[in-house]
């Protein structure tokens, strides 16, 4: 008996907890949990919806487990989502944006949230063409990728005012990660020696750099560059000059057209001088320009054994469209100063410069000349031995001249024969040497006292005998630069000494 009262104490007090769990499964509050889509099969267990209610209630006790209030505005139902992206894209259009690459990308949710990216595109200077060009751009948040790559771009030294054409050379950067991305390349390039405040012109040049790999063809690049005998402290300043040299490509590009050089008999040290000072001939196509400038030059008469001194003084002929510029000039030299195409080729070997001159520049010397009575004939000889007298300014020309004339009193011979002269200093080389000569009572040919050092001029001056007239300096092929004198240029003296001094004729006017 006892057994049974214990019995049905329990099953009564089961059903009371029944009676007070259905009240809470009826009420407004505990409605909600039940999904109201028809679709999804409804809990037909109370005593499970009873379960889940107590659950729910009690999960709000752990905030670990609870989801931000942030993101339930953010998450979208599928058909909302599209709903709004067909807003989107429908203002977009409305701009005159073409949205069909921005299928594949995820916009914001918001149309508000769109026209401020565009607005803050717009006000950094870009038009609607100019995203048209790249429509990924408008899957860069302002916060998270515009506002800190454009300001890092600002803080290593482009102009806020000049961001705007930086994105639209290069838009990609909007995307890349400031630490991960721009930050190491940045590094890398002060790394080669470019001076901080160089970045923001080398960037503004080549904005592609900020794209690349430090491991691939950057470093490739320099590494070539070194190996061939470029010195590691000119890299940086290479850089500055041609920052494109960083993205080509050393087996395709830049070996071939070294290799090239050296073929035709330009030492491979005097290639890397000619990069150091030079930069951009590496940026120079070898089958479509380089060869065919080569074999022009040959066309026009130029020996082939000269052909490396004319690169050496000149290289930017190796780019220039020499057979248009070459048959100009030559038929200039033979209409106005009656010098054939051999005694032309003479000319553009000593000085090849002459193939890019001006001819009103050419002229005004020539006329000085004639102003003095020179023939055109002796001109003509004047130019083939000396083309630099054609950069002279004639003001120093006129003055050179009249010393000549009045105090000097030699004939007119000796300047056809040396016109060189023309060529010197007068206060600093002409007057001081020449009354040094009359103190001592020698006279000698114009050459045998101006083409030489001021220290072999006094070696001159205190000895017995008279050593023979020397020619200027001559390139030895593969080896050191000859001076006159016999002396050797040493590895030492060529890195100390400046480069025009070692590759172009001492004492000559050069104009590039």
């Amino acid at each position: 008996m006892r057994y049974l009262l214990l019995r049905r104490n329990k099953f009564v007090t089961l059903i009371k907890r029944e009676c007070f769990i259905f009240p809470i499964i009826s009420s407004p509050e505990t409605k909600t949990l039940i999904n109201p889509d028809p679709n999804i099969p409804q809990f037909q267990n109370p005593c499970s919806i009873s379960r889940i209610a107590h659950y729910a209630t009690q999960s709000s006790k752990f905030p670990e487990y609870e989801m931000p209030t942030v993101t339930w505005g953010v998450i979208q139902g599928k058909k909302e989502k599209l709903v709004n992206r067909v807003k989107i894209c429908d203002y977009l259009k409305g701009l005159g944006i073409i949205t069909d690459e921005l299928e594949s990308i995820e916009l914001p949710s918001t149309i508000e949230v769109m026209c401020e990216r565009v607005e803050f595109l717009q006000k950094l200077g870009l038009t609607i063409d100019d995203i048209n060009e790249y429509p990924l751009m408008l899957g860069c948040s302002v916060r998270k990728n515009l506002i800190p790559v454009l300001a890092y771009l600002e803080k290593i030294g482009i102009p806020r005012s000049k961001l705007g054409e930086f994105v639209k050379n290069y838009p990609q950067v909007l995307h890349a990660s400031v630490v991960v991305e721009l930050a190491p390349v940045v590094k890398f390039l002060r790394g080669l020696d470019v001076e901080k405040q160089d970045l923001g012109y080398v960037l503004m040049k080549y904005p592609e750099l900020l794209g690349f790999k430090l491991e691939g063809t950057m470093s490739t690049s320099v590494a070539y560059l070194v190996s061939i005998g470029v010195s590691p402290r000119d890299i940086g300043p290479m850089v500055t000059q041609y920052p494109y040299l960083l993205g080509m490509r050393v087996g395709t590009m830049i070996k071939p057209l070294v290799d090239y050089l050296i073929s035709i008999g330009l030492p491979k040290k005097i290639v890397a001088r000619m990069l150091e000072k030079r930069a951009y001939v590496v940026g120079y196509n070898l089958e479509e320009t380089v060869k065919p400038n080569v074999d022009c030059l040959i066309s026009f008469g130029i020996k082939k054994e000269l052909l490396p001194l004319v690169i050496a003084q000149y290289p930017q002929i190796l780019g220039l469209p020499v057979k248009a510029k070459m048959s100009t000039q030559q038929y200039f030299f033979s209409l106005k100063l009656k010098i054939d195409p051999e005694g032309f080729a003479r000319v553009v070997e000593k000085m090849p410069q002459i193939v890019s001159l001006k001819q009103n520049v050419i002229m005004k010397p020539v006329e000085f000349l004639l102003g003095r009575a020179f023939p055109v004939e002796d001109i003509a000889k004047m130019v083939v031995r000396c083309p630099q007298i054609l950069c002279s300014r004639v003001e120093l020309m006129k003055n050179s001249y009249y010393f000549y004339k009045t105090e000097m009193g030699r004939p007119m011979k000796e300047l056809v024969e040396y016109p060189e002269y023309f060529t010197y200093s007068l206060e600093s080389r002409i007057k001081p040497r020449y009354q040094k000569l009359q103190s001592k009572g020698i006279r000698s040919s114009l050459n045998w006292f101006l083409n030489c050092s001021d220290q072999r001029f006094e070696e001159r001056l205190q000895g017995n005998y008279i050593d023979p007239d020397t020619e200027g300096p001559t390139f030895d092929m593969g080896g050191k630069l000859d001076m006159p004198g016999g002396e050797i240029v040493s590895d030492e003296e060529e890195d100390e000494s400046d480069d025009d001094e070692v590759l172009y004729k001492p004492h000559c006017y050069i104009v590039e």
